[in-house]
């Protein structure tokens, strides 16, 4: 018998199969040790109480409490291998598929099995969903802002182990399937060959990072460098080290006019936050977008956004700046990659002002507000009756039947 009562290798809808090894509580493998040691102690202890007094089959509703899109799959992959390991069985029931945007409150899939076998997973269960499910959203909206800019996920640097960075790779992936299927261009990448299989490419994309620059000693040197160790790479080159970004873009394309009049070289706009782009000050970057977008600066405009737009930094106004200055001199095909605090909102004030970027880089598709995130776990049924604690009744299922999405 499988722990939930069930025969052995009992296949049902959205079920994985049962192992015919029974389980006890006993954590045998590297798995289930990891469980035990990590999971809050309380469920441990309840797995042990419920073992003692008897199981009972029963149904958790999980779901996050602000909109997301569905991002489900690490969670599910984790959940079989325990399964697995444990010899039970478990029915799945997805309501929501890979990529649907989900509602705030809305449960995003129903687990359904023996109790003692689930009692203490809960706690692992939920950080690998909730993360992923909010980044999900983030790459959703940045895609769905810009939808004819590529973006490239510089999410490395971000996260705390690899195990998050895996989560949120995967996240930009499914954010940005998601917002492709709607016209947008979305993630073309990543910045790491660890994770680049969620984008459907075999290694990271990038060529320098500002440390080449430095030990160059120019940024015409460093563009050297790289062209000659990787002569048949596209190129982009970073130009805010020295804080001549148009003087040194400009310089690159003389040295190497036939990447620039090919679009295969790109200028990365990294400018932080304490200065202007060369050339830029207030007045000027006014002026900028006088020329370019005049609508953006005449509407009410937030602090955040008037930063966005006409303030220090990679703002809209140099983005104009350098389009502008590299037009200018004979070189339209050169591209402009964009990095430098890219969240949903600054890709929402760029879209505005039709920034003409070619590529941003970025890591802000991770959950900024952490607490977002916490996903929950309620069960709302107990060998079949429905059964919630109060003020969760719109977790339980309608009608008792399958939902949207559930196989």
């Amino acid at each position: 018998m499988s722990a939930d009562g069930g025969p052995p290798n009992q296949v049902a809808p959205n079920r994985v199969p049962a192992a015919v090894v029974p389980s006890g509580l006993t954590a045998s493998g590297e798995l289930g040790r990891d469980v035990a040691a990590r999971t809050d102690t309380y469920f441990n202890r309840t797995r042990q109480i419920v073992a003692k007094f008897g199981d009972k089959r029963v149904t958790y509703a999980v779901f996050l409490r602000r909109p997301v899109i569905c991002a489900p799959m690490l969670m599910l992959q984790w959940l079989m291998a325990v399964v697995r390991e444990r010899g039970t069985s478990l029915d799945i029931d997805l309501v929501y598929q890979e990529g649907d945007w989900v509602g705030a409150g809305e449960p995003i899939v129903y687990l359904t099995g023996s109790l003692v076998q689930l009692s203490d997973l809960e706690t692992l269960l939920l950080q690998k969903i909730g993360p992923a499910c909010v980044a999900a959203h983030n790459a959703y909206q940045m895609s769905m802002a810009l939808p004819q800019v590529g973006f490239l996920a510089m999410e490395a640097r971000h996260c705390a182990g690899a195990e998050m960075q895996d989560m949120m790779a995967y996240a930009a992936s499914v954010g940005s399937a998601a917002a492709q299927k709607e016209g947008a261009k979305g993630f073309v990448g990543n910045a790491n060959d660890g994770t680049a299989h969620w984008f459907g490419a075999a290694g990271g994309f990038g060529t320098m990072p500002h440390s080449l620059i430095g030990y160059a000693g120019s940024t015409v040197r460093a563009a050297e460098m790289f062209a000659e160790t990787f002569p048949d790479e596209p190129m982009t080159v970073l130009v805010d080290y020295f804080g001549r970004e148009i003087t040194d873009a400009l310089a690159v394309c003389a040295r190497f006019p036939e990447l620039a009049r090919s679009g295969t070289l790109s200028f990365r706009l990294d400018t932080h936050g304490g200065r202007f782009l060369e050339g830029l000050d207030p007045p000027e970057s006014y002026a900028v977008l006088e020329r370019r977008a005049p609508g953006t600066i005449r509407r009410y405009r937030s602090e955040t956004e008037l930063r966005y737009l006409v303030g220090t930094g990679v703002s809209t106004a140099a983005i104009w700046r350098m389009r502008e200055a590299l037009d200018e001199a004979g070189y339209p095909k050169a591209k402009i990659v964009a990095s430098s605090g890219f969240g949903v909102d600054k890709c929402r004030v760029m879209a505005d002002a039709h920034a003409p970027i070619d590529l941003v880089g970025t890591g802000s598709f991770l959950p900024d507000l952490w607490h977002e995130t916490y996903a929950t776990a309620d069960i709302v049924e107990y060998e079949g009756v429905p059964m919630v604690k109060v003020g969760r009744e719109f977790l339980l299922r309608k009608n008792g039947a399958r939902r949207k999405g559930s196989g």
